[in-house]
């Protein structure tokens, strides 16, 4: 007996059709090792210091970037030590070892000594977008269209705390346009206070309203660095990430030079810390479904809690 379905198929169940269908006759299929988004986020450069690391070790960190074929690099501020041409010089030649697409912005010692001139000759606008769509099968297995990184400037002058600014506020809205991307901000100065660095002091001065701005807009990941220290704050449904120094021994405590590897997925996002000696360690593992921290901080251990209690921080 013939049994007849007069039912309509669902959008669901029609998206898994076309999706096997099209599996088994294109062979060329996206690899699902590369369905998670990639981000590398590096930050606290500081070329041509006293204390910078040597060039090879950096060169070490630009060939570790490409190994993992991020879809973006976030070069987070701080890529000079003191903001003079011959050090953005330096800048510019290992930002261009790095074959992923960058986006680069400022941190305060790009903007001594009249450096925000040489950051913008060379880097263009520090106020940045950059965005990419999925392909149809990405972006069904990741829930998103695509992905925007918006760059925001919050160096001032010679002047080592930082702010973005009210009248900036408008503009970010208008680069976060896309309803469906997974959204990313990046800012160099931290956005909330970091454990084992000392007394705070150089916070970002509209750091409160600016949060507020980012929370409305649905902003999924805040990127910073400033104080060379990694760590990670799960607040009311984003994640911020802070990334340690990649390239200065100019470190505090316990945490040695670093950088972080994002990845993506549909369900979480998981980062990486990827230390100069080889180390990758997973450091943290957020939920996109509740947006909230699930595993936080393996990296803390004894020491570093005590890094601050030492002088009774």
């Amino acid at each position: 007996m013939t049994r007849l379905w007069t039912g309509r198929p669902s959008i669901t169940n029609l998206l898994r059709v076309i999706v096997k269908h099209s599996i088994r006759k294109n062979s060329t299929a996206i690899d699902p090792a590369r369905i998670p988004l990639r981000i590398a986020q590096v930050s606290d450069v500081h070329l041509g210091g006293g204390l910078s690391l040597p060039d090879e070790t950096l060169q070490g960190v630009a060939e570790r970037v490409n190994e993992i074929k991020p879809d973006v690099a976030v070069i987070a501020g701080d890529l000079t030590t003191e903001g003079y041409e011959w050090e953005f010089e330096q800048a510019v030649a290992w930002v261009q070892r790095i074959e992923a697409p960058t986006i680069v912005i400022p941190g305060n010692h790009d903007a001594r000594n009249v450096g925000y001139l040489h950051f913008r000759r060379r880097f263009g606008d520090p106020f940045c977008r950059f965005r990419q769509a999925f392909e149809p099968e990405r972006a069904e297995r990741l829930r998103a269209t695509g992905f925007t990184v918006v760059g925001l400037d919050s160096s001032e002058p010679d002047v080592d705390e930082g702010r973005v600014g009210f009248d900036r506020y408008p503009w970010l809205r208008d680069q976060l346009d896309e309803p469906d991307d997974i959204r990313i901000v990046t800012v160099h100065h931290h956005l909330v206070s970091i454990p084992s660095t000392g007394r705070e002091r150089n916070i970002v001065l509209d750091a409160g309203d600016l949060l507020l701005q980012l929370i409305d807009q649905d902003v999924d990941v805040v990127l910073s660095g400033h104080k060379h220290v990694p760590f990670f704050w799960g607040l009311n449904g984003m994640l911020i990430c802070n990334s340690g120094t990649a390239g200065t021994r100019r470190v505090r405590g316990v945490a040695p030079p670093s950088w972080n590897e994002l990845h993506i997925d549909a369900s979480t996002i998981k980062v990486f810390i990827h230390y100069l000696d080889g180390r990758r360690e997973l450091s943290v593992i957020f939920s996109r479904r509740t947006r909230a921290l699930m595993r936080e901080a393996f990296f803390v251990t004894d020491d570093y809690r005590a890094a601050n209690q030492i002088f009774g921080f």
